[in-house]
């Protein structure tokens, strides 16, 4: 039987931006990290992807240490390269050169093979009548399918 691991989720990016594309990418960890996030042992609320010298890297994702962690403990809030091909960092380089646009990672979970993948968006902040206005389609929604069920 597979044991089901837990998937870390950015909440607050979808309220707070625009999403325009996904893309998969892997992460480089050391230590105990890997075990941690089997753990669910992380936190990606304030969170950004950056590019610098051909690299990407993530800021402020936070991975508790493990706790059977022996002498080797490693910083929390490091930061973290992704693993994408040149051309795909191209690609994000030239899309986030435009104004407005930020990478943001969205979740990080473990796929099939049990291997830990991010999920980054590139995405363009929400202003505040954007915010207000996704809050009401929501409710409207609910209350839609409220009255089917209660139909």
């Amino acid at each position: 039987m597979k044991k089901t691991t837990p998937s870390i989720s950015n909440r607050k990016a979808r309220h707070n931006y625009h999403i325009h594309d996904k893309i998969e990418c892997g992460i480089a960890l050391v230590g105990s990290e890997v075990k941690a996030l089997r753990e669910g042992k992380a936190a990606l609320a304030d969170s950004f992807a950056r590019i610098e010298e051909g690299e990407i890297f993530l800021y402020n994702l936070h991975i508790t240490s493990y706790e059977k962690t022996g002498s080797f403990m490693v910083e929390p809030l490091r930061v973290r390269k992704l693993l994408l091909h040149k051309r795909q960092i191209n690609k994000l380089l030239e899309k986030t050169s435009k104004k407005g646009f930020t990478l943001v990672p969205l979740s990080v979970y473990f796929n099939n093979r049990g291997i830990v993948k991010v999920e980054i968006a590139l995405a363009s902040g929400k202003n505040l009548y954007d915010k207000r206005e996704t809050i009401k389609k929501r409710e409207s929604d609910l209350d839609i399918k409220r009255a089917m069920r209660n139909r």
